[in-house]
């Protein structure tokens, strides 16, 4: 891990893109891991590279409390729809986040913060999406996907404000 002002060595969130894993580290104990996916393009900060940021960043908003396992959200709202493949049929071309939103701001200037590599700007997300999509390998369009299941015991486990430390 890097040692970083930004970091706090017991409690944060540690996403491996090499991995494909989610850490919860609590008082510097692993608490638990899960699979994810993230960028297809791979590591990197710049708006509209696809990629998914480095560093260090934190929870800046957690969003979708209280909806159903599987909910629909576009543009950080909950449709009222529910993801079932009958539906993916209808909107084939729907990057799907569904269930809950860790939205994540980055902490380092110039690194992912501020301008053209602001990750907040560039709503880079932790999220649900279709179960089938978490197989060990990158996919995403620059946010880490989880399974459901996965992103609402996260949800659950973290509050706003918790670092997250992004490597490759």
């Amino acid at each position: 891990m890097n040692n970083n002002e930004f970091g706090d060595k017991q409690n944060y969130l540690d996403i491996s893109i090499g991995r494909q894993q989610l850490t919860i580290y609590k008082d510097g104990n692993r608490m638990q891991s899960y699979g994810v996916s993230t960028a297809k393009n791979g590591a990197g900060e710049l708006r509209g590279s696809e990629c998914t940021p480095s560093g260090w960043h934190k929870i800046r908003a957690k969003i979708g409390e209280g909806q159903p396992l599987n909910s629909v959200f576009v543009g950080r709202r909950a449709t009222g729809e529910i993801y079932t493949s009958d539906l993916a049929k209808q909107h084939p071309q729907r990057d799907w986040i569904l269930t809950r939103i860790l939205w994540l701001g980055g902490l380092e200037p110039g690194k992912n913060r501020y301008g053209k590599v602001d990750t907040a700007w560039r709503y880079i997300y932790i999220h649900g999406c279709p179960d089938h999509l978490i197989n060990g390998s990158p996919g995403s369009h620059g946010c880490i996907r989880m399974n459901n299941n996965d992103v609402l015991d996260l949800f659950n486990r973290v509050e706003v404000g918790v670092k997250v430390f992004i490597h490759e």
